[in-house]
């Protein structure tokens, strides 16, 4: 007898059941589970997995006979609900009934270090009619994820694209000034030379913005999502301006005016080009939890203002370049791998803000990082880990670096 638990335990791998309904023309749909590779052994191809009658007993516990329906399981995999008894018990009910298998579901969230499921499979009857059939499998993970391929490009090119772009605006920038005619573009190459003293105040502001959204994530969350848009639009303000100074349409500037910024006239063009950054970071901002496509629309975000923070940031002095990797190199050791000793739940706090509380209320993510969906089926995909993710801190550091070898 199989027996699938939708909740960890102390040794479990993923698993994944097709479900299907018998009438009409469904195409069936794949539900995460949690099996014990030592009781059972899934084929590793759907095609190889027996197609079995799933039966909806999720109103009983299957802990006495009583629980049993009339004429048992014959051949079929009941579903029942987890409680009552132990696994054992009702195992030994199955087989004895002549169940082919038996799903154990829970109501309560499935919960990982990463990532919160929520076991719906005692849903199956409404979503799929009173007739259905299952089959359980566990396919291999991919030797290959084709998704970290794409975060690798995205990433090296942001580093790569950032460090050009840097490069040629200090190159720009001497040839103007030797020639004592930067006047012109001094506004446009703005850059922000960073000291001892900024970089101690921000990376104590790290530190005490990660303990807040520790102890008050639920609520500094939409704090840190809404700097986001607004960073993220500046940032794709910043990268496309250069490309619309070169269309010849919409030079000419709006009328005097007494409003804030819209008094330097700028051009009907920078102005659209305005409204359209925002709208980008608002549409995100109101559909950012649409998994199927928000996630392009972050990464792009995301892009843009790592652009525009390799752009800006400048280490003019070699003590700086050093004195920021060394406290960045002690922030990153200290929250990872020491706050775990300092926490009731042994989870470093870096990782629970990063991940999202297990507890949370608004199961909120962070923004600060690339995703991209797995783009292989598997069972690590649908149950723990849909995204892969690379945080905004692992490309301009590196970045940084980059400029900095550039620089000295």
């Amino acid at each position: 007898v199989v027996k699938f638990l939708l909740r960890f335990q102390v040794y479990c791998e993923y698993g994944m059941v097709h479900v299907r309904s018998e009438k009409g023309s469904s195409k069936g749909k794949d539900y995460c589970i949690l099996f014990n590779s030592q009781w059972a052994h899934l084929p590793h191809d759907l095609g190889k997995a027996s197609l079995l009658q799933l039966q909806d007993q999720t109103a009983s516990v299957l802990c006495s006979p009583s629980d049993v329906p009339d004429g048992g399981f014959n051949n079929q995999i009941p579903m029942v609900m987890r409680g009552n008894c132990t696994f054992y018990e009702k195992v030994r009910l199955a087989q004895i009934n002549g169940a082919r298998g038996l799903l154990i579901v829970s109501r309560e969230r499935l919960v990982s270090s990463f990532l919160e499921v929520l076991p719906n499979l005692y849903l199956l009857p409404q979503s799929f009619g009173s007739s259905v059939k299952g089959a359980m499998y566990a396919p291999n993970e991919p030797v290959l994820d084709y998704n970290m391929v794409i975060i690798f490009v995205m990433a090296v090119g942001t580093v790569a694209i950032g460090g050009y772009w840097a490069g040629s605006r200090d190159v720009k920038k001497r040839y103007m000034k030797h020639k004592r005619d930067d006047g012109a573009e001094k506004h446009d190459d703005e850059t922000v030379d960073v000291t001892p003293i900024m970089i101690c105040v921000f990376v104590v502001m790290c530190c005490s913005m990660l303990v807040l959204l520790y102890f008050f994530y639920d609520h500094l969350v939409y704090v840190i999502i809404g700097i986001f848009c607004l960073a993220a639009s500046i940032g794709l303000y910043s990268c496309l301006s250069p490309f619309v100074r070169r269309f010849p349409l919409g030079k000419c500037r709006i009328p005097d005016n007494n409003l804030p910024y819209f008094h330097k006239r700028p051009q009907v063009r920078m102005l659209l080009l305005a409204v359209f950054c925002v709208s980008v970071s608002i549409v995100w901002g109101i559909f950012r939890n649409e998994d199927q496509w928000a996630w392009v629309l972050q990464d792009a975000l995301g892009i843009a203002f790592c652009l525009y923070m390799l752009k800006t940031i400048r280490l003019p002095t070699f003590k700086g370049c050093t004195l920021l990797l060394l406290v960045l190199f002690v922030y990153d050791v200290f929250f990872v791998f020491i706050t775990p000793f300092l926490t009731k739940t042994g989870e470093s706090i870096m990782v629970e803000v990063a991940a999202g509380p297990s507890d949370s209320a608004t199961h909120e993510k962070l923004p600060m990082v690339l995703k991209v969906p797995r783009l292989n089926s598997s069972p690590l995909a649908l149950c723990d880990r849909p995204f892969s993710l690379l945080g905004f801190g692992d490309i301009l550091v590196p970045g940084i670096s980059c400029l900095a070898c550039q620089e000295f």
